[in-house]
């Protein structure tokens, strides 16, 4: 008699919402250190190691609990599938820190993206961008999506592509 394989989809909803846990987690960190608006690349540095991080232990426990078998199309289904839920966690994160926490923080991100671009053009146009950024706001949302996935997906990738173990035919 076979066992049940183990469903991706646990694995993914399981290690999703600790992804995203920790996302929260460390944006508090940020908003309570005010530092929430920085766009320092060190802040995607950490992020993105935290989602390989999940994303490989993810991939990892579902192989031990699949009898040490994971094929490439299994960690592709994780790595997105995890990015997802945390994206999703993201989103909403960012929903109440937009809303409840900073209500300030749109203006607060559209001065910081302004400010590099400040000298080619006049305070006017400056302006009318920042309206048309805060007019748009919502549109974030469904690319914070987008690139999670990508990135999960590239992650379960290379994933998949370490700890891949073919399960014989026999």
């Amino acid at each position: 008699m076979e066992a049940n394989p183990p469903k991706t989809g646990k694995f993914s909803l399981n290690y999703g919402l600790i992804l995203g846990g920790l996302g929260v987690i460390f944006g508090l960190m940020l908003f309570m250190s005010d530092a929430h608006t920085s766009q320092s690349p060190v802040n995607s540095i950490i992020s993105i190691l935290m989602s390989i991080g999940v994303i490989f232990w993810g991939i990892l426990n579902f192989r031990k609990a699949n009898e040490g078998f994971l094929s490439i199309g299994e960690a592709l289904k994780l790595g997105a599938g995890i990015a997802l839920i945390a994206g999703i966690v993201s989103v909403l994160y960012v929903i109440i820190l937009s809303n409840v926490l900073d209500p300030d923080f749109p203006s607060k991100v559209m001065d910081a993206r302004l400010a590099d671009v400040a000298g080619d053009f006049t305070p006017e146009q400056l302006q009318q961008q920042k309206e048309m950024g805060l007019k748009f706001w919502w549109f974030g949302y469904p690319v914070i999506l987008i690139v999670n996935i990508i990135i999960g997906l590239i992650i379960g990738l290379v994933g998949g592509l370490i700890f891949k173990k073919v399960q014989p035919d026999y």
